[in-house]
């Protein structure tokens, strides 16, 4: 495509607006003949002057000469003269007739009634279908409200309505609007694909000003609802009045640019009309306010914004467009422009008399500001001034004007010749249909057309809508204006949007950090939103314990997985570290080493006990009972290695089994010692021999194990040890694994409880065989033994029960103390007495008491 075209064009239209003129226009702008009329209805100016001062029914003064949408009218022209050059009809030749609405509904009315009206074709009758006018379909029209009121009339006569920029989803309605068709998507394909794009770029927070016409009205409304569908809330809205000449244009537009220049939001979505934006715009440099910009359709192309003085001050602009095209053709035709023969158009002759100084004012001595520069006046103006004439005339038409965006008014007249062809049955060298044909026949056709035009294929929906998408546009800067850079598009069909550039450059962060346009901060990972008043505002809490959240923004926290937890505050799950008592650990290693080196001590106690077994000390502990101890110790120090591992089932079993049934043989061998001594000691009589008929050191130690055993028994079968399935606290990552001694204690506490009740009744034995001789007698070393083990336990109870998470260390301690109160107040001085007799010369006994006990001692040593 050229880079410019039309410069003198448009400086000549707004030299128009410069001198302030209202031109009452002609009737009919444009015309061009033909077999089959075009009707043509666009505004060649921007509005209607002194509105509020019309009292009867005159026609309307215009101004602000509009040369976006003129461009367009002489698009639709020039593929009228292409169809027509090429003999795509065959023996037929399409015309037009154009109106100028003015930007104004009621007058496109008042301009439809004279299309219609031409030799009179309106003839009010009962019955419309025959009706023949002599234009056969209107092209236009450019704003939504114009279209709805020029589609409602025409839905009277079935005449067909074809407009390439009226986009409001209303005219999708074909129950209200049959005879309505449109090149373009509906509105609301184009605000899905603005919310779509702000939730991309994480806009959620956002201001809108909209117009008070159909267009915006409706434009609004769906975004509104997309909006909410798409997480964005709104700031504000704002309206303006489409109609320019409102008398409080001024303060309303002042107003709106207060607004956001005082509100958060940074991202401002305008779906108004150019002149409007250009006003508000005008605010925003003045007071220097920077946002980002989301342009409609109306103006996401503008020549005359991307230009106006300043433009680079009010920050980023992007928007959505409808899809361009070039045509070479056409700007050749711009920079050669006549008149179609036998033709004549008004503003073709109103821009050469600005542009070419045609004027007599610009071809005086002292021609006024608005005219051209004077070397055009060395120019040959007989032949520029000639409007028919079709004399090169250089580069004077080259500007920023963007010729592209006519092709979808190109696509409406091609649509138009394709619907046409299919009716009057062309081949390729004639049309045998009737060329005087019904409006609603042809528009029965352009329903059902399809056709192919610059490598796309074109066809109306159901609403009557061609889904051909959009494209995603920014405006870069380019010097003291704005260029226009495609970043992506948005697809009717898959309603998603692709990015082309996806690292774009933003002049509000001033790299390519997307700017932020939010209510409330990001809630970061591990927290979520609590609402306020509005979905976009919020405060963020964090996540309790077992949930997370793990990306930005979430409205609930997740639950953790199975088997994983979190702490409060956590943007991930994990499982719970195992904690237990490892065998690499610094307890177990010392309580292992312990108990190694009691059973060390008891092997070697053993060991002395072989040697000196028949020494009178050996005689007097019992050998053999001894023996029973010392494995009863043996055991009850080999289930502290139970003690230490992961926990499972057998292993929490076994270690209360063994140290139980280990240190009640134990137990149970100190019975009998205690049990001899108070024997030994009771005054002589029937008690004392009824009670030594009890003496049966195995069957006692035997029928005590055997009961302690029944009791782990009844304890494995009905309340066994497990490993600890309780939860661990909500604000700890470590499962601490340990075994639990069943889920009432009850058997735990009786096993103990059991061991306890022996110990007791040593205690008392050995305490009311206190008075013998120490030299014969074990009863100090039962009494501190066992009292040393009351002592231990009775700690270790409270201390488990207020320490579970240490129980297993406790009970291991417990356990050894135990054993080792045992091995000092038992075996070490029974060793040491011992060793040092058999190292000193034996003394005689004194006296027959002394015989007669020690031989009493040996013989109850030797009963078991």
């Amino acid at each position: 495509m050229q880079a410019t075209l039309l410069f003198y064009l448009v400086w000549g239209l707004l030299v128009l607006n410069v001198l302030g003129q209202d031109v009452e226009e002609p009737i009919y702008t444009a015309y061009g003949p033909g077999n089959v009329l075009i009707g043509i209805l666009l505004p060649c100016h921007r509005k209607v002057s002194a509105i509020y001062d019309r009292i009867r029914p005159d026609s309307y003064p215009c101004s602000d000469f509009d040369d976006t949408s003129f461009l367009n009218s002489l698009a639709i022209i020039h593929e009228i003269e292409e169809i027509n050059a090429s003999k795509f009809l065959p023996n037929v030749s399409l015309g037009y007739l154009m109106c100028d609405t003015c930007s104004y509904a009621s007058k496109a009315l008042q301009s439809l009634g004279h299309i219609l009206g031409v030799d009179a074709s309106i003839n009010v009758t009962s019955n419309d279908t025959e009706f023949r006018p002599s234009v056969k379909i209107i092209l236009g029209a450019q704003y939504s409200e114009t279209s709805v009121a020029v589609a409602r009339l025409l839905n009277v006569y079935m005449i067909p309505l074809l407009s390439s920029m009226s986009s409001s989803p209303e005219l999708s309605d074909k129950e209200r609007y049959p005879v309505f068709l449109r090149t373009i998507p509906s509105d609301i394909h184009q605000t899905k694909a603005v919310a779509k794009v702000m939730k991309h770029y994480n806009w959620t927070w956002v201001g809108v000003v909209y117009g008070d016409d159909e267009y915006g009205k409706a434009a609004f409304q769906s975004f509104l609802r997309e909006a909410e569908d798409n997480s964005v809330c709104l700031a504000y809205q704002e309206v303006l009045p489409h109609y320019l000449d409102h008398p409080h244009s001024a303060q309303i537009v002042k107003a709106v640019a207060e607004k956001i220049y005082s509100s958060n939001a940074q991202v401002v979505l305008l779906i108004i009309k150019e002149d409007l934006v250009e006003l508000l715009f005008k605010e925003m440099i003045r007071t220097n306010t920077t946002k980002t910009w989301f342009a409609s359709d109306v103006w996401s192309r503008s020549v005359s914004l991307r230009h106006m003085k300043g433009i680079n001050k009010v920050g980023d602009i992007l928007g959505f467009s409808f899809i361009t095209g070039e045509s070479k053709s056409f700007d050749t035709y711009l920079e050669n422009l006549t008149v179609t023969p036998g033709g004549y158009n008004h503003y073709i002759e109103k821009y050469k008399s600005l542009i070419y100084n045609c004027t007599p004012e610009c071809l005086s001595s002292k021609p006024p500001s608005h005219c051209h520069s004077s070397d055009l006046a060395q120019m040959n103006h007989d032949k520029l001034c000639n409007f028919n004439s079709s004399e090169e005339q250089s580069d004077y038409l080259s500007s920023p004007v963007d010729t592209s965006l006519t092709f979808l008014h190109r696509v409406a007249v091609r649509s138009v010749a394709h619907a046409l062809k299919k009716l009057l049955k062309c081949n390729s060298s004639s049309c045998s249909g009737d060329l005087n044909f019904a409006p609603w026949e042809l528009l029965k056709e352009l329903k059902k057309v399809k056709f192919g035009y610059d490598k796309m294929n074109f066809s109306f929906d159901q609403y009557g809508d061609v889904e051909s998408g959009y494209e995603l546009i920014k405006w870069e800067k380019h010097g003291e204006r704005r260029s226009l850079q495609r970043i992506g598009e948005y697809s009717v069909l898959d309603e998603q949007i692709h990015l082309s550039v996806e690292n774009v450059f933003w002049y509000s962060s001033g790299n390519i950090t997307v700017p932020q346009s939010r209510c409330s901060p990001s809630c970061r990972h591990g927290s979520v939103k609590k609402i306020l008043n509005v979905s976009c505002c919020y405060s963020c809490i964090k996540c309790l314990e077992g949930t997370y959240s793990d990306a930005l923004d979430l409205d609930e926290c997740k639950t953790c997985p199975n088997d994983t937890w979190s702490l409060k505050g956590s943007n991930s799950c994990s499982p719970r570290l195992e904690s237990y008592l490892k065998w690499s650990d610094t307890h177990p290693i010392v309580v292992i080493a312990s108990a190694a080196f009691g059973i060390l001590l008891l092997l070697c106690t053993f060991i002395i006990f072989c040697v000196y077994r028949s020494s009178p000390t050996v005689l007097q502990a019992g050998w053999k009972l001894s023996c029973v101890m010392m494995a009863g110790l043996a055991v009850s120090f080999t289930s502290v290695l139970f003690f230490w591992g992961k926990p499972n089932l057998h292993l929490c079993r076994s270690r209360q089994v063994i140290y139980a049934m280990g240190f009640t043989l134990c137990v149970a061998s100190i019975l009998v010692k205690a049990y001899r001594m108070f024997l030994e000691f009771l005054p002589f009589g029937r008690l004392k021999r009824n009670l030594f008929t009890l003496y049966k050191p195995p069957v006692i130690v035997s029928t005590v194990t055997t009961g302690q055993g029944i009791i782990c028994l009844l304890w494995l079968i009905f309340d066994s040890p497990d490993v600890d399935e309780k939860p661990p606290s909500e604000q700890s990552m470590i499962k601490t694994l340990q075994c639990t001694e069943g889920q009432t204690y009850i058997g735990f506490g009786i096993m103990l409880s059991y061991i306890a009740l022996l110990v007791l009744v040593c205690f008392i034995f050995a305490f009311k065989g206190r008075r013998v001789p120490q030299q014969f007698s074990e009863t100090g070393q039962i009494i501190f033994s066992m009292l040393m083990y009351l002592f231990v336990w009775v700690c270790f109870i409270p201390v488990y029960i207020t320490r579970n998470e240490e129980a297993t260390l406790l009970q291991a301690s417990a356990i050894l103390v135990s054993c080792y109160g045992i091995i000092f107040c038992h075996f070490v001085p029974q060793c040491w007495e011992a060793i040092r007799r058999s190292r000193s010369a034996p003394q005689p006994p004194n006296g027959l008491r002394t015989r007669n006990s020690s031989r009493r001692s040996r013989s109850f040593s030797s009963s078991f």
